[in-house]
């Protein structure tokens, strides 16, 4: 099957732009003249397949960082709540976009909107830089008849997403710099200051003690094998860098990443609240529920969740109630399911996902400052461990030559 673009009549007289897939032009034209409309231009379209021409053009208008796609979101919501067409809002954003690539991008979705083609569709036309979430969410905003509202709430959700990476790597700033310390120290001690002893250290023969000798054969290893251990452990990471890239793999990464004591609590909440915050936004802007528990569990980023957001998907469809779908997948927690099982019964989904996320990024950041709390700690008593042997093994066979000699 091929995607094709297509402009055509109504009945009525109006333009009408959109997509259709068909395994042949006449095909794809045959079905657009059976829906009453009259062709007035057709080609291949290769934006939504995520051909390998579209690939490289959006390679080729940069990198877009999360902040920058929420100030996109953050505008798009607030001007288009202020009234504005979006043709207008969008001409506006592309003006106004510190972002390069955002810009190009608006103009390009200015000229397609100008022609009829919906805002959604126009942006999905750039999958590597806007995410199925967030065209999907547009998309049922447009057919709703909310896209200011629907574009203030996946707004909120971007927002959210930023501060939760900012967060995340303010907190590891500090202990990264300590341990990324200490391996130096380490490094230096054994491949520097250790080699110009081990001469003295070895006239004295097998009366050295033993932590001298586990000191002398670690550091004769590592001078004499450095190529094989700097090898090794280059080997080692593209090993799990491609082994992770696997289905297979990535699943079992994910998995160990929730069995880590004290930091897989902290990363299936903060998955968790993703997840909810995701679906929420989705349910909200009236996207079908089947499709939105499919793109939050896509969204979710760990494996685990994706594969039980299936199962959910799953036996939804077949007539079961969202809360005992997620009870029965075994990955969501007791919080979530039930605060679903409330939203399905008050009708008011969105607002109970909404609860569920916020709660759960409060005990993300209380967990992320335990762990930064626990980790420096750690890192500090290792290294002064180290040192301390060391010093012990240097200065232990300088004793015993002084005791030898008296």
């Amino acid at each position: 099957m091929t995607t094709y673009a297509y402009t055509a009549l109504e009945p009525s007289g109006k333009k009408k732009s959109g997509f259709v897939d068909a395994a042949s032009q006449e095909a794809a034209t045959a079905a657009i003249l059976a829906e009453g409309r009259f062709v007035l231009e057709i080609s291949e379209h290769r934006g939504r397949t995520g051909s390998t021409a579209e690939t490289h053009s959006d390679k080729r208008k940069g990198k877009v960082s999360r902040s920058d796609l929420a100030l996109f979101s953050r505008r798009l919501a607030d001007l288009s709540e202020a009234g504005l067409p979006l043709d207008r809002v969008l001409q506006v954003i592309a003006e106004q976009s510190e972002s390069a690539a955002l810009s190009e991008v608006a103009e390009e979705a200015l000229g397609q909107v100008r022609t009829g083609i919906p805002v959604s569709e126009a942006l999905a036309m750039h999958p590597k830089l806007f995410p199925e979430v967030f065209s999907q969410t547009l998309r049922a905003g447009e057919a709703s008849g909310q896209f200011p509202q629907v574009a203030a709430r996946l707004a909120d959700f971007q927002e959210k997403e930023v501060e939760r990476r900012s967060q995340v790597v303010s907190a590891l700033i500090y202990p990264s710099i300590l341990a990324l310390t200490a391996l130096g120290v380490v490094v230096f001690l054994l491949t520097f200051v250790v080699p110009r002893l081990s001469g003295i250290f070895k006239d004295l023969g097998n009366d050295l003690p033993i932590t001298t000798r586990i000191l002398l054969a670690t550091t004769d290893f590592l001078t004499g094998n450095y190529v094989l251990v700097i090898g090794s452990i280059v080997g080692l990471i593209v090993a799990y860098k491609a082994y992770a890239k696997t289905e297979s793999g990535a699943l079992m990464r994910d998995r160990l990443y929730l069995k880590i004591p004290a930091l897989g609590p902290v990363v299936q909440k903060a998955t968790v609240s993703r997840f909810s915050r995701v679906l929420g936004t989705l349910v909200f802007g009236g996207v079908p529920i089947l499709e939105a528990i499919n793109l939050a569990g896509l969204a979710a980023g760990n494996r685990v969740f994706r594969v039980s957001a299936q199962i959910v998907e799953d036996e939804v469809r077949e007539g079961r109630p969202i809360a005992e779908a997620m009870r029965d997948a075994g990955a969501f927690p007791p919080v979530l399911t039930h605060m679903v099982a409330i939203g399905e019964e008050t009708g008011d989904l969105p607002r109970m996902l909404g609860r569920v996320s916020d709660s759960l990024d409060f005990e993300v950041d209380n967990g992320m400052r335990r762990l930064t709390a626990m980790v420096e700690p750690i890192i500090v008593l290792t290294m002064g461990a180290f040192v301390g042997f060391v010093v012990l093994s240097v200065l232990l066979p300088i004793f015993a030559a002084q005791d030898t000699v008296k």
